[in-house]
């Protein structure tokens, strides 16, 4: 599954009909017809685009709108959520963040407490990172293993595809590094603050 077929499937999940669960379970019934190695494939995209709009500036984007409530693994599912919402929608907030202050599911928060908010409106989609788990162990019935074969066809899908990305891992990221398409961690964004001004919302 190269990057563009993934981003298909996750253009058409964002613009299916019904709550969270029904498209999840569109996706998986989408990845049961194919081969397993097309779960490890949209697992391995999957991991990479998250890693790649990692930043500290859109940390603090998603810190902001969550009025300080952001955790390590909250982020993680924020930028799992921010996936899901298609490539165009990815792309222009990877590049900046302050561009969340056009997106519809954000702009339907502001002014609210977050404790009204429901489960399907938060920006995080944490069970977005197991479709594609439950999708091979039901292909390849490992369903008794804790999805051990798979984390491990994931790490070496990522490291075939880190190879021929950069030459035999020549360039690899180290710790640390910035994430590609990430802006400088100051970058301001001022939309965002006016629309989830400090302390204007709690649980």
């Amino acid at each position: 599954m190269n990057e563009d077929a993934f981003w298909a499937l996750i253009d058409e999940l964002s613009r299916r009909p019904g709550d969270r669960d029904e498209r999840l379970e569109w996706l998986r019934t989408e990845l049961l017809g194919r081969p397993a190695a097309e779960s490890v494939e949209f697992q391995v995209r999957l991991e990479d685009a998250c890693e790649a709009a990692g930043s500290r500036a859109l940390w603090r984007a998603a810190n902001r709108i969550e009025s300080g409530g952001c955790t390590d693994d909250g982020f993680h599912y924020f930028t799992l959520w921010l996936v899901g919402q298609g490539r165009k929608v990815y792309e222009s907030v990877v590049a900046d963040p302050d561009a969340l202050a056009d997106v519809p599911e954000i702009r339907a928060l502001v002014g609210r407490l977050r404790g009204e908010w429901d489960d399907d409106e938060w920006p995080e989609w944490e069970e977005l990172d197991y479709v594609a788990q439950d999708a091979f162990d039901e292909l390849t019935g490992q369903e008794d293993d804790d999805g051990e074969e798979f984390l491990d066809a994931v790490e070496e899908a990522a490291e075939e595809l880190a190879d021929e990305l950069t030459g035999d891992g020549a360039g690899e990221w180290e710790e640390g590094d910035a994430p590609r398409g990430s802006r400088p961690e100051g970058v301001a964004i001022p939309r965002l603050a006016a629309l989830f001004p400090l302390g204007a919302s709690g649980s």
